[in-house]
């Protein structure tokens, strides 16, 4: 497991506009493919450096392509990271001012403290 990658998937994911709409639309796809392109990309690099070893297991992937965000919570991904990825994808299907917020909230309001370890 790593919440290094997984933060490093909520963060880039939700920082382009175009991978949010291929996330929201397929997200089996769009999380295969940022694995093959992105996951071992250096941060704010260029391109030709890259690691090889970064991986999601199959635990980190099922709740990616599932929106599991209470489980990537439990696994450790940074949970302003997930409430903002996740509001790109889900405001707009909610009516009520801060609707997805309140979702959120109440997904995980069985979660206490103290939260999951987020340090990466």
């Amino acid at each position: 497991m790593s919440r290094y990658l997984l933060n490093k998937f909520l963060y880039t994911v939700d920082r382009d506009a175009d991978l949010v709409e291929r996330y929201r639309a397929d997200p089996v796809a769009t999380v295969a493919r940022w694995e093959e392109e992105y996951a071992n990309r250096l941060l704010n690099c260029v391109a030709d450096e890259a690691t090889t070893w970064l991986a999601f297991d199959d635990t980190e992937r099922l709740a990616l392509t599932t929106y599991d965000y209470p489980k990537l919570f439990e696994l450790g991904a940074h949970p302003f990271l997930t409430l903002t990825l996740f509001i790109g994808l889900f405001e707009r299907d909610h009516s009520e001012p801060l609707g997805f917020q309140l979702e959120y909230a109440r997904r995980l309001s069985h979660v206490s403290l103290p939260y999951p370890d987020i340090a990466t």
